[in-house]
Order: structure tokens, then C-alpha cells, then sequence
């Protein structure tokens, strides 16, 4: 297996990686403390870490075993500590890393400094200068040594100008979690599979011939299809694929077990999935499968995406998810796999799943049975026999190898029997003996599973188990152990759909459908219904999904139903009276019975669950039979009910949560709802005709949360204020202009302990907030957007305790009172607000950090803007009269404006010239960066391009002393480390500086830019310039270390009348061996120089 698997591995799609990543550290150092944290987090994220447990670190010399899981590790994390260059086993280690680094293929190496400066490793100062000193004594008189000692320095040079992680900087725990993020969602999902892959018998002969049908090399868009029938392994060949392919794509989404989910759920929640899966974003994108339809084709069109669609038995589930290949961008590649050859052969290449030849087929078995490749010899016969009557089919074998695990040979020859005796076609039959061979309360289990329960959550069904008396855990743990039932990675009980059928196939066999515990067939039970059978053995009914369904049958002969599902019945318009004798109904659903209209009675004596999800023809709440139960769990969101009954609410005492979404029909809440003494969330949003909250809502004293969004409430009720416990409070609307003006009631000092309060476009006008809502001392957010007040209270100047002010769009507001009070306000917005030129920013506290003053119509801001001395964050974008920008306060890191305004450049750069540049060293220079989202660098800048580096050829006479402030730089995305370099006109040596970036935003996005100047007196070093002056020196190189766009210029104070002379015509060539370089004296203007830049290396 491992020679013809390698030949897989070896192909262009992913490299051959053992581990994901492995971990370099000095043992004694950080063994117990850091590094030991992080080998948990990596593990406990599924990302497979070598870390060498026995390590002693002796010597010179690495075990044989170590270099190779160097080799074979796609990541290596080299965590630098004090001591790490003591240690010649580390060094050596990591030449190794250093050289694999290299290799074609090569791994990604990443360091973590941990308690020391990334420039001791660098330079090799500080402990590590100690630590060299002593290894040039012991090799001082050995040639080898020294030249050893040599590669070390050059390994730890190279290795800490990597980009990594200074874990100096912030507190551990959360370093931890950033390299495990990154590590996570960084790099190819390939180690994994690959080593599974191992396990996954015949794998390499899939993976040539798909390989083929894909040609991921070719730029098109292309649907391939698995089909085979069920069991022969078409979704691990899949996943398989995927896994080892998905990092060659922008994005890539594995959609699971389609035909079961779409079941259970509406396609556009699988559309959801796919949507943020693709986009990395965790979203509701759309309500129903037609806008997810054009969602997916309009947001997915431009990227290189890769799909898996798992199990797909219906039309619709290939039309809505991948309806077309113009759905898709360039190279994308979408696999589907499904048992129906019909709904993938329209245009789409198709690869049959043959069974397994007899030597797979035997391999396979043997995996399951005896946990190796070769049987003990006398079981040969036997596995032989299994191996013939399994045809191949890889979940039979599996399942029969599972069954046969640790039995003895008596045991052996009667399963096998029992094998040979169930030797039709049908290979249920073949499957049944592992059920067979369950006690009697685990074939209960089973059947429940198989028949009612498949993709359920595993703490629900063990629930419902043992509320049977069976004993749930073990059970499941041994249909686990029998390959009949599986764990899925959300908690969730699943099987194949062989099992499945296995087991349904059981229960019709067993007994009449009159006389069965279990009814799920529409067939089985219309022939119980005309044949007016008695279902006294009714426990469980399951229609779910019956489309002709229209009237439920008479429930009195179903005297002991626990469970009805009657979920996803479109056409059932009524369920029938009778219900109201269920007394040990258990569990009611009803979801999705869009048609319903008529549910006169529920018995809550035993209820547990009652779903009445999306019945939006449904007005009227069922009447209430019997006492309720404190546990019983309501939903009704989206369903068209007016009213609730007051009854609803009787003995709820311990109800801690109420929700009701979208329902559009709800006018209003019963009185009786503030009797929930107990209630700590009340969430009524999106209700679209509630018009009131009921008047003694006050009475409601735990609690802690109301959201009623997008409701018609305009006047709260006046006891609101007795909520001292309430926390969040939010009545935002959508933006309209047809609504009734909002009016908050008076505070009198109540609401004390709410912390977030959102009136966003609630058509507030003046005198719609209370003029004491000063009296909010726990008040932390306030959201005003979107209202039309011309002024707000001055009490809200109180609020000591705010943090943050929204007052976007906001057009009327013409006075913002005095926030001196407000002394931790670190957030403001005041976008779109129509502000002028004025003292708009008048009496603002020093503790703000983030101030938005986008879309408004000022050309100047106040310069009282500079005392902000705590503002990290200023967002400008639209507006469009802004001339220049102020003085910058100190912390200023991050800016938004319109960077196609040349004057609104110049501002920025001139202002950062007046910051101070701190020089941390003789080598690097530390330099303030600014940060903006933009996706293009602007056209201020003369010179741009897209490289590692960049060189660019300054004109004559660039240098004018009092008035030349520096190399104005721009570049895209995250950059760590950056180095200049002023070359001479002679060749000899230049200035370099290592430029350390102190500030640099974390965002790495595509969307970012970021700004830095490099001024010439922090570059200048005059010790080096042999008597050169500024302009004695023709070029300045920027290295970045990985490919950036950019943009550089040259600043100027005033650029209005300097003339400078260019450099001479392109056909004077350079000599590197004459005393002096000749230039033209052409006079132009120094904005109109075109300064030639050009791509260069650090070895320049």
C-alpha cells in the first residue's frame, strides 16, 4: 500500500506531508510552559504536531527519526527562547528546518520569539552572543566546527527575518490562539487526509482517474459526478479529493449528506451554508432557494472555488446549489456524488465507483477485522468466504469485519454461516446480521435511530432513549463499535443509507403495520387508516414530508403515541380533534405546515416539544388540555399566529426565555406573559404588526434583555422604567420614512443597570427622548442612528459611564451638546450628520479612540482635533469637500479618507513628518505606520508597481536641504519586515536600514493599505558616507521580503517652485570604475519627474 499510495502523493496536488506541523524549542526553556500550551492548542484543533517528548538535546548529533519528521512536516514552528542557542541539537535542528525550507515544495517556517528580541536571534546579540562565544571556543581549532558555527549564524539570521510571532507583545493565551488560527486556516487540509489516506483501501487508483476528469490545470469551470450505488465509498472518495485538493482554491466548502439535510431543512439553508463557508462569513444571505439561487451565481462568479455536493438524490438540489458553471469563476471545480446517474448527466463528466477488486477487497476486511492487512492463518478460509459473499461493496465488508473483531473461531464459522444462509442478492439482507447480533434493548436503539432519528443530536436521541428505560449511552457506544451508527463532527447520530434502509427494512418485516411500535411509510399507514386498524402499539409516528397529506386521522386509537412528526406536510390544512386525548404525547411537530389553518386542541400533561415553526397560515394558538409542564419548549417563529392565549402561560414560573421571530401576524403579547417572574430574555424582532407591549411588563423583575426590533411599538409602556435588571434594550426600526414619531418614556432614575440601548431610525424627533435620560448611570452604548431630532437632551452630557455614541445619519441634528461627562467615551459617529465647518467637535473628551466623521460637508476639520491625544482611528471616506487634513494626535494609527484627492495625500504625509521617529539601533529604524482600507494605492503616489522589492532611481538634485522630508511609502496587506537601502552613485557601499514597523495593524486584508515615511535624517549615517552627501546617492531600494503592491515618492515641504535637475538620458551608460557619474542639467518641475524604478534583490 505505502509504494502505490506514494505515487499519489507525489503528483502535483498536494506535497507529501506526515504532520501538519513540527515543533523546534529548547526543552528546558519553555518544555513546560509555552511550548507545551501550544502543542495542546494545535492538537486540540486537529492539526497533527510533531513535538519530540523524549528529546535530550546531547550533542551534536539528531536521531535518524527527528530529520525525517523534519522532512515530512509541512510547517515548522521554531520557537526562539534565551537558552535556544545553547543547545547544538537545536541548532543543527534547525539548519535542517532551514534547508527543507529551500526545497522545491519546501515547508513553511515560522518563528515565535518567545521572551526575547527578535533581534538578539537576528544579530545574534545578547544570551545568544554568549552562547557563540562559547561554541567558537570549542571549535576554535577545528576548521569544520567554525564552519558549522558559521551555518548557525546564518540559519538564525535567515529564520528570524521570517514573519512570525513576537510573544512579547500581548498576553500568551491569546498568542496561542492567533498561531493556531492562522496554522488552522492557513495551510493545505492535505496532512491530514493524506495520512488517513493510508488507511483508505484502493484510494490511489480514484485519485489517477479523477485526476484526469478534473485537470485542474486547465482554467475552466467543470462539474464531475460520482455516482455508484450506496456503499461502495463515493463520499470518502470525495472527501478524500477534497481535502487534498482544497488549498489550490480561494475558498472550498464540502456540503455533507445533501439528500438528509435538505430533508430536515429548506434548500436555502443549505445555500446559507455553502454562502458562508465560501465567503468566510457566518450569515443568513437569504430567506428562500430562488434568492439564494441568484445569491450564489453573483457573489461566487469571480472566485476559484472548489464544491463538494454529497449525496444529491433531487433536481433541485444540483439546479439551486451549482445550477450552472457561469455561477463560478475561473477554475473552479464542483464535485457531485449521488446513487441517481440522471441528475448529473447534462453536459457533466461522470466517474463510476466500480466495487473493489478480491486484493482490496480482502485488504479492507482484514483492516476491520484484524486491525492489520494479513489475517492470522486460520481465519483465512473464513475472511475468504466473507470477502466472496461482500462483492466487494467497501461498507459490507466494513461492517462484517467490525462484527467479527476479537471473536473466536467457533464464533467465526457460525457467522459466517449465518452469512452464506442470507446469500440473496440483496445485500440488506447480507448487513442484517450485524443487527442480529444486538441484545434486545440495542436493537430498540438501533431501530429508533434508523427509522426516526438519523441526524439528530446525540444528547436529544439519548434523551428520548432512556425516557424508554434503555440504556442509552452504552447502546450507542455499541452500534459505534459495530459500525452501524457514527458520530458526525457536529454531535449529531448518523449512519449509511444502507444502514438505514437495513433497518426500516427490519421493522416492515417484522410485523404487520397494524401491530408495530414504529409508522414512518405514507403507504404503511393510509392501509392501517382504511382498514380502520387499531394502533394500540403506536409509539412513534413519522410523516414527515407527506405532500398529499391534507387531515390528520382520528388519534383515539393511538392511545399510547409519544412522538408525531408531521414537519414539512405542505398540504395539511388540519389536524384533527382528537389530539386533545394524547395524553403522553411527548414530542409535536408541526414545522413547515405552511397550509395549516385548523389545530383545535394540544394535551400538554406530558409534552416536551411543540414546533410550529413557519406555519404561516395558522392564526390561532391550539387550546390548552391539561396541566403543563415546566420543561415544555414552545416555537412558533414565522408563524402566522395573532393572538396567544392567556392560558399559554399558567405555571411557566420557571420559563427563563421567550422567543418569538417573524411572526408577522402577532399584534400583540397577553398580559398573562408578566407573570414569568422568572424571565431573563423577552425577544419579540421582526414581528411586523406588533403594535404593543403588554402595560405591566415593569412586573417583570429578572429580567435582563428585550429585543423587540423591527416591531410598530412607538410608545413603550411607561413601567418599563422598573426594569432594574434590564440590560439590553433595543427598539430599532428599518430605515422608512412612513412611521409614527417614537417616544421613550421619562427615566426617574430607573433602568439603572441597562448597558445597551438601541432607538437606531425610530423617527425620533425632539422631544422623543426623555430629558432625563442623564439618569442612565449604567448606560455604556447608545444608538440615536437614523433619527430626525434638531438637538439632543443636555442631560445626555451625564451619561458617565458611556462608551459609545452613534448618531449616523442623523441629517437634522444641528447642536451636539457638551461630552465633557461622558469620560470614557472611546466611540463616536457622527457620519452623514450634514456637519459644516464649525466647532462641531467642541468639549470631546481626551478618551475617545475611534471617531467616524464620513459623508459629511466640511472642507476643514477643527484642529482641536490634535488634543484627542487617545484617537487611534479616524474614518473620513465621502467627504467630499474635505481639503486637507489636521494636525494628527500621537496614537493615530488608522485613517479612512478619499485617497484619489492629492491634497488630502500631501496633508496625510506632511503630518506624519512632523511625528517623532524613534531609532531603536544602529541597524533599524522604528517608523509610524497608518493604516486604510482602499483597494488600490493612490495615484499620488508617481511610482507603483507590484513586486518582492523595488528600487527607485532618484532624479538629480533630489536632495534639497529644509525642505526634503522623506520617502513617502504606500503597500497592500500585512507586512512585518522591510529594509531600505541608499545606493551611491559610485559602486561602492550604501546606507541600510532595517525599518521596523512598531505599529503595524494587524488587519491583513486585501482591502487594506498602509502609509510610512521614511525621513533622510533617520536614514542619513553620516559615519558611512565617506564624505558623500545626499545628492552623491542615485537610488533608493525597498526589499519587503514578499510580493506587495506599492507606491513611492519623494516629499517635499513646498513642491510649488522647486526646479531640480534630472538624470541624464538612458543611453549614457554607467560606469562603475569612473571617479565621478556626469548628469544633464535639464530644469523641471519636481512634480513632473519621472523617477524610473525597477525590481531589484537584497544582494544589490
Amino acid at each position: 500500500m505505502a509504494s502505490s499510495f506514494s505515487l499519489a502523493i507525489d503528483s502535483e496536488y498536494c506535497p507529501r506531508w506526515k504532520y501538519d506541523v513540527f515543533l523546534s524549542f529548547r526543552g528546558e526553556d519553555t518544555r513546560r510552559t509555552f511550548t507545551g500550551h501550544l502543542y495542546e492548542g494545535l492538537k486540540n484543533r486537529g492539526i497533527f504536531t510533531f513535538q519530540d517528548d523524549k528529546r535530550l538535546e546531547q550533542g551534536d548529533s539528531i536521531p535518524q527519526e527527528l530529520l525525517k519528521a523534519i522532512e515530512e512536516s509541512q510547517v515548522a514552528l521554531v520557537v526562539f527562547s534565551r537558552n535556544y542557542a545553547t543547545s547544538r541539537w537545536c541548532l543543527n535542528e534547525l539548519v535542517k528546518i532551514m534547508e527543507c525550507k529551500e526545497k522545491k515544495n519546501g515547508q513553511t517556517v515560522i518563528p515565535i520569539f518567545y521572551d526575547v528580541d527578535p533581534s538578539h536571534v537576528r544579530n545574534q546579540s545578547e544570551s545568544f552572543a554568549i552562547a557563540f562565544a562559547q561554541h567558537e571556543l570549542k571549535y576554535k581549532d577545528d576548521i569544520d566546527g567554525m564552519q558549522k558555527v558559521q551555518g548557525w549564524r546564518t540559519s538564525l539570521t535567515v529564520a528570524a527575518n521570517l514573519k512570525g510571532y513576537d510573544i512579547r507583545d500581548g498576553i500568551e493565551s491569546e498568542k496561542i490562539q492567533q498561531i493556531v488560527d492562522y496554522i488552522s486556516s492557513k495551510f493545505c487540509k492535505s496532512t491530514h487526509s493524506l495520512s488517513f489516506l493510508q488507511d483508505v483501501v484502493g484510494i490511489n487508483a480514484h485519485l489517477e482517474k479523477l485526476k484526469s476528469q478534473l485537470q485542474i490545470e486547465i482554467n475552466d469551470v467543470r462539474i464531475l459526478g460520482i455516482w455508484g450505488i450506496g456503499g461502495v465509498g463515493k463520499t470518502t472518495i470525495a472527501k478524500v479529493i477534497f481535502d487534498t485538493l482544497s488549498y489550490q482554491f480561494k475558498a472550498a466548502c464540502f456540503l455533507a449528506d445533501i439528500k438528509e439535510n435538505a430533508r430536515k431543512n429548506q434548500l436555502h439553508s443549505l445555500q446559507n451554508i455553502l454562502l458562508s463557508e465560501l465567503l468566510r462569513k457566518k450569515d443568513d444571505y437569504v430567506n428562500n432557494k430562488y434568492d439564494g439561487k441568484c445569491m450564489i451565481s453573483s457573489r461566487l462568479s469571480s472566485m476559484k472555488v472548489l464544491i463538494v455536493l454529497d449525496d444529491i438524490d433531487h433536481g433541485d438540489h444540483l439546479e439551486y446549489l451549482a445550477g450552472d458553471i457561469s455561477w463560478f469563476g475561473n477554475g473552479s471545480r464542483v464535485i457531485v456524488t449521488t446513487r441517481n446517474r440522471h441528475l448529473i448527466e447534462k453536459d457533466n463528466t461522470i466517474y463510476e465507483v466500480p466495487t473493489l477488486p478480491d486484493n482490496e477487497a480482502m485488504q479492507l476486511f482484514n483492516q476491520h477485522a484484524f486491525k492489520k492487512e494479513i489475517p492470522d492463518v486460520c481465519f483465512k478460509k473464513f475472511s475468504l468466504e466473507v470477502v466472496n459473499y461482500a462483492k466487494g461493496l467497501p461498507l459490507a465488508l466494513k461492517v462484517w469485519g467490525s462484527l467479527l473483531h476479537k471473536k473466536g473461531l467457533t464464533q467465526w464459522r457460525r457467522t459466517v454461516d449465518q452469512i452464506k444462509k442470507n446469500s440473496n442478492s440483496e445485500i440488506i439482507e447480507k448487513l442484517k446480521i450485524s443487527f442480529d447480533g444486538l441484545e434486545p434493548e440495542e436493537k430498540e436503539i438501533f431501530l429508533d435511530i434508523a427509522c426516526f432519528f438519523r441526524g439528530e443530536k446525540r444528547t436529544k436521541v439519548m434523551q428520548i432513549v432512556e425516557s424508554c428505560d434503555f440504556g442509552a449511552e452504552y447502546g450507542l457506544n455499541v452500534l459505534i463499535d459495530k459500525s452501524l451508527v457514527f458520530i458526525s463532527i457536529d454531535d449529531t447520530i448518523e449512519m449509511h443509507d444502507l444502514i438505514e434502509d437495513m433497518g426500516k427494512y427490519i421493522v416492515k418485516m417484522q410485523k404487520h403495520p397494524g401491530e408495530r411500535s414504529r409508522l414512518w411509510d405514507v403507504e404503511d399507514f393510509e392501509k392501517v387508516m382504511v382498514d380502520n386498524t387499531q394502533l394500540s402499539f403506536l409509539r412513534r409516528l413519522h410523516l414527515r414530508g407527506s405532500k398529499n397529506l391534507k387531515r390528520t386521522p382520528d388519534f383515539e386509537g393511538m392511545p399510547n403515541l409519544e412522538y408525531l412528526n408531521l414537519g414539512q406536510c405542505t398540504s395539511l390544512e388540519e389536524v384533527h380533534h382528537s389530539l386533545r386525548y394524547s395524553r403522553k404525547l411527548i414530542e409535536l411537530k408541526l414545522y413547515g405546515c405552511e397550509s395549516l389553518v385548523r389545530f383545535p386542541y394540544v394535551n400538554v400533561e406530558s409534552l416536551e416539544s411543540l414546533e410550529l415553526l413557519h406555519c404561516s397560515s395558522l392564526e390561532k394558538f391550539p387550546e390548552i388540555l391539561g396541566i403543563m409542564k415546566p420543561e415544555l419548549k414552545i416555537w412558533m417563529s414565522c408563524s402566522g399566529i395573532r393572538e396567544l392565549p392567556l392560558s399559554i402561560f399558567h405555571l411557566r414560573a420557571n420559563l427563563t426565555e421567550l422567543e418569538f421571530h417573524f411572526m408577522n401576524n402577532l399584534v400583540s403579547l397577553p398580559s398573562s406573559i408578566c407573570k414569568l417572574k422568572g424571565l431573563v430574555k423577552l425577544i419579540v424582532p421582526n414581528c411586523s404588526k406588533l403594535e404593543s407591549l403588554p402595560e405591566e411588563i415593569g412586573d417583570l423583575e429578572k429580567l435582563e434583555e428585550l429585543h423587540s426590533s423591527y416591531t410598530l411599538i412607538s410608545r413603550p409602556p411607561s413601567s418599563i422604567i422598573r426594569l432594574n435588571k434590564l440590560k439590553l434594550l433595543t427598539f430599532a426600526k428599518e430605515e422608512s420614512e412612513d412611521r409614527v414619531y417614537f417616544v421613550f418614556p421619562q427615566v426617574n432614575e430607573g433602568l439603572l443597570s441597562l448597558e445597551e440601548l438601541d432607538l437606531s431610525y425610530c423617527n425620533l424627533i425632539d422631544g422623543g427622548l426623555p430629558e432625563d435620560i442623564g439618569c442612565l448611570s449604567s448606560l455604556k452604548e447608545l444608538n440615536l442612528c437614523g433619527n430626525n431630532f434638531e438637538y439632543l437632551p443636555r442631560s445626555i452630557a451625564q451619561l458617565s459611564a458611556l462608551r459609545s455614541l452613534y448618531l449616523s445619519n442623523c441629517t437634522r441634528l444641528k447642536e451636539l451638546p457638551g461630552l465633557m461627562g461622558m469620560q470614557y467615551l472611546d466611540t463616536l459617529d457622527l457620519s452623514y450628520c450634514n456637519l459644516i465647518d464649525g466647532g462641531f467637535l467642541k468639549d470631546i473628551v481626551s478618551s475617545l479612540k475611534k471617531l467616524y466623521l464620513c459623508g459629511n460637508n466640511f472642507e476643514y476639520l477643527p484642529r482641536s482635533i490634535a488634543q484627542l491625544s487617545a484617537l487611534r482611528s479616524l474614518y473620513l471616506s465621502n467627504c467630499t469637500r474635505l481639503k486637507e487634513l489636521p494636525e494628527f494626535p500621537q496614537q493615530l494609527d488608522t485613517i479612512k479618507a478619499d485617497w484619489s484627492n492629492d491634497s488630502i495625500c500631501d496633508s496625510l504625509f506632511q503630518n506624519i513628518s512632523s511625528l517623532q521617529h524613534e531609532i531603536s539601533d544602529s541597524h533599524s529604524l522604528s517608523l509610524r505606520v497608518f493604516t486604510s482600507w482602499a483597494k488600490h494605492i493612490p495615484s499620488w503616489f508617481h511610482h507603483q508597481g507590484l513586486d518582492t522589492s523595488v528600487s527607485v532611481s532618484l532624479p538629480e538634485n533630489w536632495y534639497v536641504s529644509d525642505n526634503f522630508l522623506g520617502f513617502a511609502i504606500c503597500y497592500s496587506g500585512e507586512l512585518i519586515d522591510i529594509t531600505s537601502h541608499l545606493i551611491p552613485l559610485l559602486c561602492d557601499d550604501g546606507m541600510t536600514r532595517k525599518l521596523v514597523l512598531s505599529n503595524h495593524s494587524k488587519c491583513s486584508a486585501q482591502c487594506t493599505i498602509h502609509f510610512f515615511l521614511i525621513p533622510l535624517v533617520d536614514l542619513w549615517d553620516a559615519s558611512n558616507a565617506n564624505g558623500k552627501q545626499p545628492n552623491d546617492y542615485e537610488i533608493i531600494s525597498l526589499f519587503f521580503g514578499e510580493l506587495k503592491a506599492f507606491g513611492v515618492r519623494l516629499l517635499y515641504k513646498d513642491e510649488s517652485e522647486l526646479c531640480i535637475g534630472i538624470r541624464r538620458s538612458r543611453n549614457e551608460e554607467t560606469s562603475c570604475s569612473s571617479s565621478k557619474k556626469q548628469r544633464s542639467q535639464v530644469e523641471v518641475p519636481v512634480s513632473s519627474i519621472p523617477m524610473q524604478f525597477f525590481p531589484t534583490s537584497p544582494g544589490f
